[in-house]
């Protein structure tokens, strides 16, 4: 009865080497690599995208320099035409002049010249010069009849006229337009109304 108990006991009993397997697993396990943190894989691809930015950043730059000398040398260039344009402005009509003042030469380099040839002489090239002028659009301010306008005449006095008051009656000097602008008013004397009271011409204007 005894040895039976005791083979009974023996069955039971749970090897060593199975016991022990488990543990032999766990420190075969624990043996294995760490995976990488997931800071050190992404430092690599930080560091290519940086140097990938400061790449675009330079040639940024060097565009920048490039586009800034280019503006600096056409802003030179457009000084220089523009002191060009204003230096010569006047060629071409002075060009025109040059024909009127070799008139007013051959009229005065003419001996015996009675009063009429220099009359005549005299009347045409006036005929010139106001080609030249009409050509260029200066035009004459000569307001004799009209209202006194304050933009493009200038009133030395007023006398008494039988004109409406302040409408110009004499012209002492014309005045000029160079397109629509004024480079000289006319020098004008305007009416006034009589001491008298008598009413002027043209009541009705």
């Amino acid at each position: 009865m005894r040895e039976t108990s005791g083979i009974g006991n023996h069955d039971n009993q749970t090897p060593a080497a199975e016991l022990a397997a488990p543990t032999s697993q766990s420190a075969t396990e624990g043996t294995q690599p760490a995976a990488p943190e997931p800071s050190q894989r992404a430092t690599p691809n930080l560091e290519e995208r940086l140097h990938k930015a400061e790449l675009t950043a330079a040639e940024h730059h060097d565009a920048w320099l490039r586009a800034k000398a280019e503006a600096d040398n056409i802003r030179k260039r457009a000084r220089g035409e523009i002191a060009a344009a204003h230096k010569f402005a006047l060629e071409t009509f002075a060009s025109e002049l040059l024909a009127v003042k070799d008139s007013l030469e051959a009229a005065l380099a003419a001996e015996n010249a009675s009063v009429e040839s220099m009359r005549g002489g005299a009347e045409l090239t006036l005929k010139q010069l106001a080609g030249v002028f009409e050509r260029f659009n200066l035009s004459e301010i000569n307001p004799v009849g009209q209202r006194f306008d304050p933009h493009r005449h200038q009133a030395i006095s007023a006398v008494e006229a039988d004109a409406e008051p302040n409408t110009v009656v004499q012209v002492l000097q014309k005045g000029y337009l160079l397109h629509d602008r004024v480079i000289r008013p006319a020098l004008v004397l305007v009416a006034k109304a009589r001491s008298g009271g008598a009413p002027p011409l043209n009541p009705g204007r």
